[in-house]
């Protein structure tokens, strides 16, 4: 086979663009490709601009996807080009980013395999290292991640994420309209999320209308500094957990005073029968409760209060909710059961951002299945040690990225 038909079909092979194979080379297992760029005059990996060639480096190679059991590798000798804007930099080659040793094919598809599964099978199904799966993705979400994420934000939910222990957090911003997150930085305090505003700026920031958070208080100091026009709302989920864990927590105090005996290991395994919406109540849990009605009226009267809260929630009209919420704290307040105490105290503190859920019904619900997908992330990687690859990571599969990886099969089109 003549040589220039052989370089063909391997260009085709490797679908190389903007590149001419030369010839290859067949060592052991390996298949060499030498290339070069069609471009004559040399490009700046930066500004992407031609510029005048500055020296050459050494010879470098290049991993591409395999061929079967076959190993390609592309190799070239690149050439640095003096830039005035950038300096001295490696040209600007088709095939790969200037800081890779690895096709741009190659890091799609790890990447499109650390979306789908795990690091380690990544390492297995591509023979690369553990860092090197996680670095790849880190490029690969630079260059893939939407610039103009940030353009046009309107409704914002904001949430933490504990990837370590001892309080190891990283902060996480999505976009409720696009679905998707748009920002995520180490920390969670004040001044981990004013670093979002700053690099939103005055104008963007300033079209902020509502934001949906817990009841963070360092996020909430935050937002009145950086957005005071945004509506602060506080996700439901969490005013209710306020109910939920004061309920609980009487159990267990009641739990303290009985002795051991068949009343309270009745208590003890009331829980989730206290926990339950009452339309998921089976009719053993019915009857349990029933008993605590005729036994414990110091813990049903917890339950009645878990349930009008949730009550009160449900209203859609402001003023009827705003009626529900007031009678709910003043009920609370005189219950004589501590817990709750100290939860109308709470609820009352955030009374306006609570009351702008039911105007707008805005939950952070997105937020906490980003959080509920990052921990299964996290999980699946066995932990991560650095912020940083987990964020890269968060971004590969929640921040609107699409991979397009070199699949074998025909194009549809």
């Amino acid at each position: 086979m003549p040589v220039r038909t052989a370089t063909r079909i391997l260009r085709e092979l490797l679908d190389i663009t903007d590149a001419f194979v030369q010839e290859f080379a067949l060592i052991e297992h390996v298949l060499v490709v030498r290339v070069r760029p069609k471009n004559q005059v040399p490009r700046c990996s930066q500004c992407r601009r031609p510029r005048a060639g500055y020296d050459q480096l050494g010879q470098r190679f290049w991993r591409h996807l395999s061929l079967g059991r076959w190993l390609i590798c592309l190799t070239y000798v690149p050439r640095r080009v003096s830039c005035p804007d950038c300096g001295v930099r490696v040209e600007d080659l088709p095939w790969a980013a200037p800081e890779s040793r690895f096709t741009l094919a190659f890091e799609e598809m790890v990447a499109y395999l650390a979306q789908l599964t795990d690091k380690t099978h990544v390492t297995e199904i591509m023979t690369i290292s553990w860092r090197t799966v996680g670095r790849i993705v880190e490029r690969v979400t630079a260059r893939r991640l939407d610039p103009g994420r940030l353009d046009g934000l309107r409704r914002l939910g904001i949430d933490e994420f504990s990837y370590r222990k001892r309080h190891r957090y990283i902060t996480i911003v999505v976009d409720h309209d696009r679905r998707r997150v748009v920002w995520a930085a180490p920390g969670h305090s004040a001044e981990a999320l004013e670093g979002f505003f700053k690099e939103l700026g005055p104008e963007r920031s300033s079209k902020i209308e509502e934001v949906t958070i817990d009841m963070s208080a360092a996020y909430k100091t935050a937002l009145e500094q950086c957005v005071p026009q945004a509506k602060v709302i506080f996700d439901r989920f969490h005013v209710q957990r306020l109910a939920t864990d004061a309920v609980d927590e009487v159990r267990r105090s009641l739990m303290r005073e009985l002795d051991e005996g068949e009343e309270r290991r009745a208590v003890k395994r009331s829980r989730f029968v206290l926990l339950k919406n009452p339309w998921n109540l089976r009719i053993s849990e019915k009857a349990k409760l029933r008993t605590i009605e005729r036994k414990n009226r110091g813990l049903y009267r917890a339950y009645l209060l878990k349930e009008t809260l949730a009550a009160a929630l449900d209203y859609r009209q402001p003023k009827r909710a705003t009626e529900a919420l007031t009678a709910w704290l003043a009920w609370a307040s005189r219950s004589k059961l501590a817990p709750f105490l100290k939860a109308s105290r709470t609820i009352r503190k955030h009374f306006d951002g609570i009351l702008a859920y039911v105007k707008g019904r805005l939950t952070n619900g997105f937020a906490e299945g980003i959080n509920n997908k990052l921990r299964m992330v996290t999980r699946r990687a066995f932990g991560f040690h650095s912020a940083e690859a987990l964020i890269a990571m968060l971004f590969l599969t929640a921040g609107g990225i699409t991979l397009d990886p070199p699949l074998p099969g025909f194009d549809p089109h």
